[in-house]
């Protein structure tokens, strides 16, 4: 089976095909950016990320086919994130791939962009070749969420732990801001954090300790911002800033790495032969945290995989992916679809006290 996919739920056109003939391989993947266009905002602009997908995206998805090297008759179905997102965004990825799938007369699927996350791993396997099965334990987390989740089968998670506020991608990028490092904060935490002293500052670590797994980044943000205020006055000195990313992302580890120990803990406790600790992402890519993750992992007697760093972030492989996985389940979707802003991977969730849309 062969499937294009297509991703613009934030700030990447991406469009990719994918195959699961003689092997899973990824047959093209094409990124389009747009960093640059939002970088002096300090953040992602809706209106100026859906005005960018609407002029790349055929230029995109053309380069996509392209280089897989197949026509049109080739294909077997495509799929487009459907939600969650930012709505314009969406919008522009979905009408694109309804207009294709009807004019080719293939199958469409709406994409939930966080099952997308969720099963790139069926995709690319660990990291010494072996294929995941399910059930398996999801760290989920990115700019807009995180979550644990049992990974039971397509379209089948039960949620174990979310965020109460913020997201940590969210406060890597704003904590990443207050420093005066740029857009997106990220992976320039990361790379300071390398010259480091992780012990100079005294972060908090929020939930930390506490039963259940849920995740609170908001206390530690807010310190970040405290911590730079009782700064000498003047501008940041270079050692002050490797200090303070060593040290935020030495927290945001600690953080993780206790949350999802009692979500491991549960996890097994249902599903005595499941399969591996899985993180995927954007904040994935952080090889700091992945290796934190990795070592818990080792601890507590569970496997670990995580997808390649640059299938982390938001790609169309894994859209056509999970598009492919339901299209082996006889699944699709009809043209009437409708973009949906807000997906839970697991709507019948007990709601999360303060967590607001990010549950």
């Amino acid at each position: 089976m062969i499937v294009l996919g297509i991703e613009t739920s934030c700030d990447e056109t991406a469009a990719a095909v994918v195959t699961d003939g003689e092997g899973k391989r990824i047959l093209s993947n094409v990124v389009l950016s747009q960093l640059d266009e939002h970088r002096p905002y300090g953040g992602v602009v809706p209106e100026i990320a859906a005005r960018a997908h609407v002029e790349a995206i055929d230029g995109i998805v053309t380069e996509a086919m392209r280089d897989a090297g197949l026509d049109w008759d080739d294909l077997d179905g495509i799929a487009a994130t459907g939600g969650p997102g930012l709505i314009g965004g969406v919008m522009v990825g979905v009408m694109t791939a309804k207009a294709l799938a009807y004019a080719r007369r293939l199958p469409f699927v709406a994409v939930n962009h966080l099952e997308a996350h969720a099963l790139t791993v069926r995709l690319t396997g660990t990291d010494d070749g072996r294929a995941i099965d399910f059930p398996y334990l999801l760290l989920l987390v990115s700019g807009g969420h995180c979550q644990l989740l049992a990974v039971e089968r397509v379209g089948r998670y039960r949620r174990l732990g979310t965020t109460i506020d913020d997201a940590l991608g969210e406060a890597f990028d704003k904590s990443a801001k207050m420093m005066g490092l740029g857009y997106p904060g990220g992976p320039e935490i990361e790379r300071r954090a390398q010259a480091g002293d992780d012990a100079r500052f005294d972060l908090p670590r929020p939930m930390k300790g506490r039963a259940g797994c849920d995740f609170s980044f908001s206390g530690l943000k807010t310190k970040v911002r405290q911590t730079l205020e009782a700064l000498p006055p003047g501008p940041l000195q270079d050692r002050d800033i490797a200090d303070l990313c060593a040290s935020f992302q030495k927290a945001a580890g600690d953080v993780l790495a206790d949350r999802c120990a009692n979500a491991i803990d549960m996890f097994v406790a249902d599903h005595p032969t499941g399969g591996p600790l899985v993180v995927a992402g954007g904040v994935a890519a952080n090889l700091a945290l992945r290796g934190r993750l990795e070592a818990l992992a080792v601890e507590k007697d569970i496997g670990f995989a995580a997808p390649p760093v640059a299938l982390c972030t938001d790609n169309g492989a894994m859209v056509a992916w999970a598009g492919l996985e339901r299209l082996r389940l006889g699944e699709h979707d009809a043209l009437d679809f409708k973009p949906r802003p807000r997906w839970p991977l697991d709507p019948g969730a007990p709601k999360a006290a303060y967590a607001g849309v990010k549950a």
